[in-house]
């Protein structure tokens, strides 16, 4: 039976859904052997046509924005690329990190053997620029490291100012916070202890909020997405489950 995705706001023109951490969004040759996909699935599950108006990666979970027609897909579009939409993601990642800080990192475009094969591979890196603050902090006593008995982790906020493949996973690596569970750009052995303290198998990266104007009445509106089970286990495990930090 289909898994059925959490629907958290839907108008005439547009659905807000709660993306599964692990749900490629659409249908890829890169994994042919995937039977479930995000748009599939909703579009079953509330009888209708969906359009993507911006990408969420396979592993991370979290809000998840479609348009109902064609003329609110390209107006939304719109938005994201003139970067009028306000998006904060959660991370919990390696490390203490600063109360808050700006990564201004420049990313040379990650091109896939196949489907780039007739891109420029000498293209020039692009603005990168990813706004955090920290919200919590934890040190558990295991290692990861035979350097040291005990581990440290931190759960940020992001803001990404720019949407770069990748540009959180590759920015929190590039300042030696890589996030827990990135099998990717992370530190194995950390995701390895994690797992082993409370049975996270996860990228813990996750699409808290967004923020947009609705192209049907022009009112500003903010969706936010509730963590899952893992999220929420890891969250525990960490003594956060008091914690209630806001978008």
């Amino acid at each position: 039976m289909p898994q059925l995705i959490q629907i958290l706001h839907q108008t005439p023109n547009l659905i807000a859904v709660n993306k599964p951490a692990g749900m490629l969004v659409h249908r890829t040759w890169l994994d042919r052997h995937e039977t479930q996909f995000l748009m599939q699935t909703l579009r079953d599950q509330i009888g209708q046509h969906v359009f993507p108006v911006h990408r969420l990666d396979r592993p991370t979970s979290g809000v998840m924005l479609f348009a109902l027609n064609r003329e609110t897909a390209h107006a939304l579009s719109q938005q994201f690329e003139q970067h009028q939409i306000h998006k904060t993601y959660w991370a919990i990642v390696c490390g203490w990190t600063d109360p808050s800080g700006t990564i201004d990192h420049p990313l040379k475009e990650q091109l896939d053997d196949i489907a780039d094969r007739h891109a420029n591979p000498d293209k020039a890196a692009q603005s990168a620029i990813t706004h955090y603050q920290t919200l919590a902090q934890t040190e558990q006593p295991f290692s990861s490291n035979k350097k040291f008995p005990t581990s440290r982790y931190s759960w940020l906020a992001l803001h990404p100012q720019t949407g770069r493949k990748h540009q959180l996973r590759r920015h929190l690596k590039h300042i030696f916070h890589p996030i827990i569970g990135d099998t990717t750009h992370g530190d194995l052995k950390q995701n390895k202890a994690v797992q082993q303290f409370c049975g996270n198998t996860r990228l813990l990266l996750h699409a808290r909020s967004l923020t947009f104007l609705q192209p049907e009445n022009q009112q500003i509106i903010e969706i936010t997405a509730p963590v899952d089970e893992q999220w929420a286990q890891v969250q525990h495990a960490f003594g956060w489950q008091t914690i209630e930090p806001q978008p």
